[in-house]
C-alpha cells in the first residue's frame, strides 16, 4: 500500500470535512485529534457503495450513533475501514479507522492499540507501528495479531531476524490464513520459493467465504508464486478462485493481465488493467497499463498513464516512481532523491534496489554496486532484482557476475513488466554480441520482444 496525501482521499473525501483533513497532516507520526463533532462527522458520514463491507460500514455507524457506550462499536467500524481500504486501494479510509480507534475513550484498550498500529503500517509509519506492537507483545497472554504486527514493521525496517522471531511466535500461538501467508512471503523472500508455494496453499484452505478479500488475496498471491516457479495453469486457476472470492479485485487483475500479457495476449490483458486502475490508480498497475497499451499501439493511452504516474507517483508510491523513473531514463536526480527518502522508513531489499537502480540510471555505478548487493543479501529470487543485478554489473564492465544474472533472470522472466523485458532482451542481445562471457545465457522467450506488438 502506498503512502497516501490529501489528494489521494478519492472515494473517501466526501467523508472527511476540510477541517479535519487539514488537522491530519500524513506526513506526521502523531498529530492531535479534531474537535469531537468534526471527528463524529467524519467517521458517520453516509457511505456510498453495496457491497457487503459498505454494508458492515453503515450498520456500524447506526450502532455508534445509538449507543451510549460505542467503544466496541468504535472498533469495529474501525476494522470495517481497514477492509474498504484494502478492497479499494483507497488509504483515506485507512485515515478513517484510525480516527476510530484515537476515538476510543480507553487510550490503553488494547484493541484500539493494535488498529492504531495497523493503521501506521499501512501509512508506512513503520517506527510508529513497531513501537504499538512492542507494547501489545510485551503484555501478558499478547494475542497473535501483536506479534504479527511486529513481524510486519519490522520487516519493512529490515529487521528481517528479528521479523522472522515475531512470526514464529505468531503461528505458534495461532496457524491460520493470515499467519501462514505472513510465513509464506518471508520464506519467499529468503528465496525458499516451494516452501512459499506450501505455506500459501495452507492460508487457501484456510480462506472463507465470510472474508472475501483475505481469501482472494492469499489465492492471488499464490498464483504469483506459482508464476514465478512456472506453473502457469496453476497461477490462472489460483487466480480464477481469487476471482470468485471478490470479482474484480484490483490484485487479482494485475496478475490476470500479467499472465495473459506472457502469451501476448495484449487485448484482454489490456482490459484486465483498465478495470484495475479504474478501481486502484496506484503506479504500480498503471504501469503495467501503459505497457500493454503500448503493446497494442494505444500510444495515447500509454503516454497519459504514464504522465499520470510521474505527476501522482510521489504521493502515492515514491519508490515505484524512483523505480520507473529510472527504467525510462528519465529525471535520474530525482529517482534517486524519491529512492533515498524512502530509506530512511524501509531498509527492506526493495528499497536497497530501487536505490541501485537509481544510482546507475544516474551514473553513479560505485553507489548502484553497493546497494544491489544490499537488494541481493537476503537471498531472495526475484526477476526484476536479478535483470538490475545483471546490467550494474555489465555497466561496471563485470561481464562474468552480468553472464551469472541474466542466466537467473530468463527462468523468471514471466515476472518482468513488458518494457521490463524487452530492455532486458535488448541487454542480453547486445552483450552476447560484444562479450563471450555471456554466450552461455539462455535464450529469452518470444514474450521478452513483447513490447510494440499488436
Amino acid at each position: 500500500m502506498s503512502v497516501p496525501s490529501d489528494n489521494l482521499y478519492r472515494k473517501s473525501a466526501a467523508l472527511l470535512t476540510a477541517a479535519t483533513v487539514a488537522l491530519w497532516p500524513l506526513a506526521r507520526a502523531a498529530v492531535p485529534l479534531p474537535d469531537r463533532d468534526s471527528t463524529r462527522a467524519a467517521i458517520l458520514a453516509p457511505q456510498n457503495g453495496d457491497g457487503p463491507t459498505d454494508h458492515e460500514i453503515r450498520k456500524f455507524q447506526a450502532k455508534i450513533k445509538e449507543s451510549r457506550a460505542p467503544n466496541a462499536y468504535l472498533m469495529r467500524l474501525g476494522w470495517a475501514f481497514v477492509s474498504k481500504a484494502r478492497i479499494s486501494s483507497d488509504p483515506g479510509y485507512y485515515k478513517l479507522a484510525e480516527i476510530c480507534a484515537q476515538s476510543v475513550t480507553d487510550a490503553d484498550d488494547s484493541d484500539a492499540l493494535l488498529l492504531r498500529g495497523h493503521v501506521a503500517h499501512a501509512l508506512h509509519r513503520f517506527a510508529d507501528a513497531e513501537a504499538i506492537a512492542r507494547r501489545l507483545t510485551g503484555a501478558p497472554h499478547a494475542r497473535w495479531e501483536s506479534f504479527a504486527l511486529l513481524g510486519d514493521a519490522q520487516m519493512e525496517q529490515g529487521k528481517l531476524e528479528k521479523a522472522i522471531a515475531a512470526y514464529q511466535r505468531m503461528i505458534d500461538i495461532r496457524p491460520c490464513l493470515q499467519t501462514y501467508a505472513r510465513v509464506a512471503h518471508v520464506r519467499w523472500l529468503k528465496g525458499d520459493l516451494d516452501g512459499a508455494i506450501e505455506l500459501m496453499e495452507q492460508a487457501v484452505k484456510a480462506g472463507s467465504t465470510r472474508e472475501p478479500e483475505p481469501a482472494a488475496w492469499v489465492y492471488t498471491r499464490l498464483g504469483v508464486y506459482q508464476l514465478q516457479a512456472g506453473h502457469v495453469k496453476e497461477a490462472a486457476w489460483s487466480a480464477h478462485r481469487a476471482n470468485e472470492f471478490l470479482p474484480d479485485y484490483p490484485v487479482t487483475l494485475f496478475l490476470q493481465a500479467k499472465l495473459l500479457a506472457n502469451e501476448q495476449n495484449f487485448a484482454p490483458a489490456l482490459a484486465a488493467m483498465k478495470r484495475a486502475v479504474a478501481a486502484a490508480p496506484l503506479p504500480e498497475y498503471q504501469w503495467l497499463l501503459a505497457d500493454v497499451a503500448r503493446a497494442v499501439g494505444d500510444d495515447e493511452l500509454a503516454t497519459k498513464t504514464e504522465a499520470a504516474i510521474r505527476s501522482r507517483g510521489k504521493a502515492e508510491d515514491p519508490r515505484l516512481l524512483a523505480l520507473f523513473l529510472a527504467t525510462r531514463n528519465q529525471s535520474a536526480n530525482k529517482a534517486l532523491e524519491l529512492a533515498q527518502q524512502e530509506l530512511e522508513k524501509r531498509r527492506d531489499v526493495f528499497t536497497y534496489d530501487a536505490i541501485a537502480w537509481a544510482a546507475f540510471s544516474a551514473g553513479l555505478l560505485a553507489d548502484a554496486k553497493s546497494n544491489i548487493e544490499c537488494a541481493l543479501s537476503e537471498g531472495t529470487i526475484d526477476a526484476r532484482l536479478f535483470y538490475h543485478a545483471g546490467k550494474i554489473a555489465f555497466a561496471a564492465g563485470d561481464k562474468k557476475a552480468a553472464a551469472r544474472w541474466f542466466a537467473r533472470t530468463i527462468p523468471i522472466q514471466q515476472m518482468l513488466l513488458p518494457s521490463e523485458s524487452a530492455d532486458l532482451l535488448q541487454q542480453i542481445g547486445s552483450t552476447q554480441e560484444n562479450a563471450s562471457s555471456l554466450s552461455s545465457i539462455p535464450t529469452p522467450s518470444p514474450q521478452l520482444a513483447a513490447t510494440g506488438r499488436k
